[in-house]
C-alpha cells in the first residue's frame, strides 16, 4: 500500500521532495468558482441548446448533481489524505498501483490537452484585436506568463485564479442582470418574438428534439463541468484543506445554479432557443440588446481572461498530478524535484514544452488533432468514473475499520453508485452520436496503452 505523499507548511524548510501550503480559503473558493466558467458556458452553451433545446436545463441540473457527488466523493477523500497526487493517490491506495497509474496520467493527459486547445483558442481571441499581428507572437507571450506563475510559490497561482475568476464572475452576474432587465421591460432581441419566460416551451416544447436530443446533449454538458476536480489537487496546497475544500465544495451546486441554468434560463426566455445558432456567443446577442456597441470587445476580453485562467489551471493541475506519480515511481524521477519555492519546476517546464508541441500540431494538422482533443472529452468522464470507483472501495475500507471520516458523502451508497451508473452511462451513449464515437475510440486505445505501458514498463519498478 502507497504512503500518501507528505508536505511541508509555508513556514517550514523546504524539503527537496516537498510541496508548499499557500493557498488560503479565498483561494480555493474562487478556485473552484473559476473552474465552472469557460468556453464550455460562453460557447459550448450554445451547442447544447442545439443538440435539446429548453430540455439541456434538465440536463445541466442531472449532470451537474452526478458531478457534485463526485466532488464530495473527491472532498471526502482529500481530507483524509491532502496530497498533491490527489485521486490518483487514493486510486493507488484503495484500488491499486495500476489504476492509480491509469488515473493520474489520463487526468495529466486530459490537462495537456485542454490546455493545448486553450492556448490556440487565446491566440484566435487576440487576432480579434491584432488581425496582423502572427499568432506565435500571442502563442509565446501567454505561455511565457503561465510558465512564470507557475514557477512562482503556490500562492502566485491562487492570486491570478483569484483576479481572473473575478472578471468572469462579473461578466456572468452583468449578464444575468441584464438579461432580466430585458425580460422585464419587454425589450426585443428577436424581431417576431416577445421576450418571455414562455419561450422556454413555445416552440416546440421543452423537449422539442425529444428524448435523443435530450440524451445526445449531455456528452456536451458533461464536458462543460470538467475541470471541478483542480479543487481536489489545491488541496494539498491549502492552508487549511479541513475548511476550504468543504466550502468550496459545497459551492458547485450554486455555481450550478447560478452559471448554467439561471444563465440559460435567461438567454432562452429572451431568444427562443432554435435563434440560437452558434455563430455567435449567446453573450454577445444580450450585451448588445443592452445597447452596448462594444459587446463583442466585451466578450472577447471575457473569453480572453477565460483562456488564460483555463490554461493557467491546467499546467498547475497537471504539474502536481505528475508530481504525485512521480512520488511513487510512475513519473519520470526528474518530476519529483521542487524549486526552492516549493514548486515541481520539471513538470511545469514539461507542461510548456507540451503545449508547444500540442499548438503545433494544432496549426499545421488541424484535423489530426480533432482525434486528441476527443481524447479529452472521454478522459474527463472516466476519471470521475475513477473517482467514484476509489470512494467506494475507500469507504468499504474505511467501515471494515471501525473508522469514521470527516465530511462524508450525503445519500451513501446509493446516491454515489446512481452517479457512477449515470457516468458510466454517458460514456455508453458516445458510441451512438457520430460526433462522439471518435471520442470514445480513441479514449479507449488510449486506456489500453496506459495500461500496457504500466504492465510492461512500470510494474516491476513500483515497490509495495
Amino acid at each position: 500500500m502507497s504512503t500518501p505523499l507528505q508536505m511541508t507548511p509555508g513556514t517550514s524548510t523546504v524539503d527537496a521532495n516537498a510541496l508548499h501550503r499557500g493557498l488560503t480559503l479565498r483561494h480555493i473558493l474562487f478556485i473552484a468558482l473559476g473552474s465552472a466558467i469557460g468556453t464550455g458556458l460562453f460557447y459550448g452553451s450554445a451547442s447544447a441548446i442545439e443538440l435539446a433545446g429548453p430540455s439541456v436545463l434538465l440536463a445541466y441540473l442531472i449532470g451537474g448533481a452526478a458531478v457534485f457527488m463526485v466532488m464530495r466523493a473527491m472532498g471526502e477523500m482529500a481530507l483524509a489524505h491532502p496530497v498533491a497526487g490527489s485521486f490518483s493517490e487514493y486510486a493507488t491506495i484503495y484500488l491499486g498501483r495500476g489504476a492509480g497509474f491509469i488515473t493520474g496520467w489520463t487526468f495529466a493527459i486530459e490537462m495537456a490537452l485542454v490546455a493545448i486547445a486553450d492556448v490556440t483558442a487565446f491566440a484566435v481571441y487576440m487576432k480579434f484585436w491584432f488581425p496582423g499581428t502572427p499568432a506565435w507572437i500571442w502563442i509565446t507571450s501567454v505561455l511565457l506568463i503561465i510558465l512564470a506563475i507557475n514557477f512562482a510559490k503556490v500562492k502566485a497561482f491562487g492570486e491570478t485564479e483569484f483576479w481572473l475568476t473575478v472578471i468572469k464572475v462579473t461578466a456572468i452576474i452583468a449578464m444575468i442582470v441584464g438579461g432580466i432587465i430585458l425580460l422585464i421591460f419587454g425589450a426585443r432581441l428577436n424581431a417576431d418574438v416577445s421576450p418571455a419566460v414562455s419561450n422556454l416551451w413555445s416552440h416546440g416544447g421543452f423537449f422539442p428534439n425529444g428524448l435523443g436530443g435530450f440524451l445526445a446533449c449531455f456528452t456536451v454538458v458533461m464536458f462543460a463541468f470538467g475541470g471541478v476536480e483542480t479543487v481536489g489537487i489545491a488541496a494539498g496546497e491549502a492552508d487549511n484543506p479541513k475548511v476550504s475544500i468543504p466550502k468550496a465544495i459545497n459551492t458547485l451546486p450554486v455555481r450550478i445554479l447560478l452559471f448554467y441554468v439561471l444563465t440559460l434560463t435567461v438567454i432562452m426566455s429572451l431568444y427562443p432557443w432554435n435563434e440560437i445558432t452558434g455563430e455567435t456567443s449567446p453573450f454577445v446577442q444580450i450585451f448588445e440588446g443592452l445597447g452596448i456597441g462594444a459587446a463583442a470587445h466585451i466578450l472577447n476580453l471575457v473569453v480572453v481572461t477565460a483562456a488564460i485562467s483555463a490554461i493557467n489551471a491546467d499546467v498547475y493541475a497537471a504539474g502536481r498530478m505528475l508530481f504525485g506519480l512521480a512520488q511513487r515511481g510512475m513519473a519520470p524521477a526528474s518530476f519529483n524535484k521542487v524549486s526552492k519555492n516549493g514548486t515541481p519546476f520539471m513538470t511545469v517546464v514539461s507542461m510548456g514544452v507540451v503545449l508547444v508541441v500540442g499548438v503545433l500540431v494544432n496549426v499545421f494538422f488541424e484535423q489530426a488533432f480533432l482525434v486528441v482533443a476527443a481524447v479529452a472529452t472521454y478522459a474527463t468522464v472516466m476519471v470521475w468514473v475513477m473517482i467514484l470507483l476509489t470512494h467506494i472501495a475507500f469507504k468499504k475500507q474505511k467501515a471494515r475499520e471501525g473508522v469514521t471520516t470527516d465530511f462524508p458523502v450525503p445519500g451513501w451508497p446509493i446516491a454515489s453508485y446512481l452517479a457512477l451508473t449515470f457516468l458510466i452511462f454517458v460514456v455508453v451513449m458516445f458510441a451512438f452520436f457520430p460526433e462522439t464515437q471518435i471520442a470514445l475510440i480513441a479514449g479507449v486505445i488510449s486506456s489500453v496503452l496506459l495500461g500496457l505501458y504500466y504492465k510492461f514498463f512500470i510494474q516491476k519498478k513500483v515497490t509495495q
